[in-house]
């Protein structure tokens, strides 16, 4: 059955873990879904493990777009979730409002936007009061990556914790249905998860989380220009993939591939047609 934001808003209350991944095909959409994923995420992360930039906010709205569709197309029980990417939803509300729809109307269910300030709580309001189901973000925040001086960890004190608390209960208020807290310590994370009535999911941020994510390529070992501490590897596809192609490549240069299963064939009629045109030249 499909899942929408009001159902994941539930499980904290029934004690349901939600578990989350990243996704931006079609295929990839298809196999976290037949496998009863709660929320794909369609990240912005897309910009490193899938287009190779150096940061995600290099990735632009069409780009997201295009995943978000494929996706889309893809999963047919989880929430669909889509990052909104950077300056995307923070110049004005309107322009926020129009590029939030291109997602909904891309096929996501729900969005992502980044950071806790007054502007982004009354974006978050005025987006669920449009129709549009908004997942919050908080703690390490990468779309302000210029501005926090790095990949550097958040709330690693009482005073910061509460902070980040303070936002998430007005993200709440607001009408945020589920909140991501990246890069806490597990403990900061499980007093806020505590104290707040919407479900937490956690990269980076402990198990008290009322959920968790991770990015699908850092899941199944494809991408390794970095590996996150918090990332754990289930399957190691980057060397089955250099196997397969070395294997591929080898049988190419030795003739071996194609063969002749996997070669389509003439009639033996129009085979003789051919041998006997070849032997009168």
């Amino acid at each position: 059955m499909k899942k929408n934001a009001r159902k994941i808003a539930k499980y904290k209350a029934e004690g349901r873990k939600i578990a989350a991944l990243t996704a931006y095909d079609y295929p990839s959409a298809k196999f976290i879904d037949e496998a009863g994923i709660d929320i794909i995420l369609v990240g912005d992360s897309a910009a490193n493990v899938v287009l190779g930039y150096e940061s995600t906010t290099k990735i632009t709205i069409d780009e997201m777009l295009i995943f978000t569709a494929a996706v889309s197309r893809g999963a047919k029980n989880a929430l669909i979730t889509a990052d909104m990417p950077f300056l995307t939803y923070n110049i004005s509300f309107e322009k926020a409002l129009e590029n939030a729809g291109k997602f909904i109307q891309a096929g996501a269910d729900a969005v992502k936007i980044e950071g806790g300030s007054d502007y982004i709580i009354e974006l978050t309001k005025k987006l669920t009061d449009s129709g549009i189901p908004v997942m919050a973000h908080l703690g390490f925040t990468p779309q302000y990556v210029n501005t926090i001086g790095g990949n550097l960890i958040q709330g690693k004190n009482f005073e910061t914790t509460l902070k980040i608390l303070e936002a998430a209960k007005k993200l709440e208020a607001a009408g945020a249905f589920s909140i991501v807290l990246e890069m806490v310590p597990k403990e900061s994370a499980a007093f806020i998860t505590k104290n707040l009535a919407m479900p937490t999911i956690g990269i980076g941020a402990g198990a008290a989380c009322d959920g968790q994510i991770l990015v699908l390529n850092d899941l199944i070992g494809k991408f390794d220009d970095f590996s996150p501490k918090f990332a754990r590897k289930y399957f190691d596809s980057k060397a089955i993939i250099i196997d397969a192609a070395s294997r591929y490549i080898e049988d190419v240069r030795m003739g071996s591939f194609p063969n002749n299963e996997e070669s389509f064939q003439l009639s033996d009629e129009e085979r003789c047609k051919l041998e006997n045109y070849t032997q009168t030249k």
